[in-house]
């Protein structure tokens, strides 16, 4: 889930590339790398002790009340050794995925979930922790990328780019598989950007926010924060809408990662060198 921060080359910091390669590139740097790792961590340890915690009451309400006998917009159950998933009133067989797997009658399964087996204290112990880790990084990450620019100049979206023509272009070429290579792949595509903008400005806010409004202390101290939401059974749904999206987001970016080359991509988070992919055609390679 990294942003990179992709230099101009400057002297000392590219060596050429060869017959069949392009220039090596020094493009993410340190700071990007430390937050890439630790939001990774804090992303994935949340959603999986959150399942846990989702397993304690795995039902969704919209408004001020939720309870058993109100009406969910979700639900994940069984009947008997049968589990399915409801939404809006319309249901899913998910035997052996949700709702009952493996012989547990839980709504996630053991493999999913921190702690493995059903502990509710834990599993909130598991969250809290790294929700504050994603907090402090988060903050962190936002006060450099503003200091450093990297905010205006790698992740704001240009004048042409905004345009549903070059936006149409983008989303097929990323549909046929067709990625950046030379000089285009130095910055970030439109698609990216946006994709990006939206983790930094609306999943990570709203999910800090919405787990915020879901604790009685602060319930006390910010009531305004519960109206804001419709409700803390609103905020539970918001929230657990955010862990949707946060899984969709690392879905796609793990894919794309995979399909533009793993190890280039892998040893720019890591280490900050990058390959740029050649953009001559298959025949002048060979030549």
């Amino acid at each position: 889930m990294a942003t990179r921060d992709a230099e101009p080359a400057p002297t000392g910091r590219e060596t050429p590339g060869n017959d069949r390669d392009g220039p090596l590139i020094y493009r993410t740097k340190l700071p990007v790398r430390i937050w890439h790792w630790i939001n990774a961590l804090s992303i994935f340890a949340m959603l999986m002790s959150g399942l846990m915690i989702f397993n304690a009451h795995p039902r969704l309400y919209w408004g001020e009340y939720g309870a058993n006998l109100d009406t969910a917009w979700l639900v994940i159950g069984h009947r008997g050794t049968a589990g399915f998933l409801s939404l809006w009133g319309f249901e899913i067989a998910t035997t052996g995925v949700l709702g009952y797997a493996q012989g547990a009658s839980e709504a996630f399964p053991p493999l999913v979930t921190i702690p493995s087996s059903y502990n509710l204290a834990a599993a909130r112990q598991w969250h809290f922790f790294f929700a504050w880790l994603l907090v402090i990084s988060a903050v962190a990450f936002q006060l450099y990328g503003w200091a450093s620019g990297h905010m205006r100049r790698d992740l704001g979206l240009k004048r042409e780019e905004c345009s549903p023509r070059h936006l149409w272009h983008d989303i097929k070429q990323h549909a046929r598989l067709r990625f950046p290579t030379g000089e285009a792949a130095r910055a970030y595509n439109p698609l990216q950007k946006i994709a990006y903008l939206g983790v930094l400005f609306v999943l990570i806010p709203l999910v800090i926010l919405t787990g915020l409004t879901m604790s009685p202390m602060i319930n006390a101290a910010w009531p305004w924060l519960v109206t804001v939401f419709g409700g803390r059974p609103s905020a539970r749904s918001i929230h657990f809408l955010c862990a949707a999206g946060f899984t969709a987001f690392i879905a796609v970016h793990l894919l794309a990662v995979l399909l533009a080359g793993p190890f280039n991509e892998l040893r720019s988070i890591i280490t900050g060198w990058y390959r740029l992919p050649d953009d001559r055609l298959p025949q002048e390679k060979a030549k």
